[in-house]
């Protein structure tokens, strides 16, 4: 979302939810607005027609770098997991 089109929204939360998302954001290196700018994206995008979808989508590839755009894909069907990247560099560094 471009800087300049952004809006305010007030929501009222329990305490407890605020404090749990404001950690969970902290975790994940992003904030609380961003967080909820993402869900909303994501329910939104399940509400579009299938053509809009698509045309975000197409966008969205466009707007990566070549590079970029080669490697997507390039680990699905994987099994492997983080704690197996970890024990590889474990190993790796010894």
């Amino acid at each position: 979302m471009p800087v300049g089109d952004a809006a305010k929204l007030t929501l009222r939360l329990s305490r407890r939810t605020i404090e749990a998302a404001k950690r969970y954001a902290r975790e994940q290196g992003t904030s609380v607005s961003k967080l909820v700018e993402n869900y909303f994206n994501v329910v939104a995008k399940e509400a579009l027609p299938n053509d809009i979808v698509q045309e975000e989508e197409a966008a969205w590839m466009k707007s990566l770098s070549p590079i970029t755009r080669s490697l997507l894909g390039v680990a699905k069907g994987s099994t492997l997991s983080e704690d197996d990247y970890k024990q590889y560099l474990v190993e790796k560094h010894q």
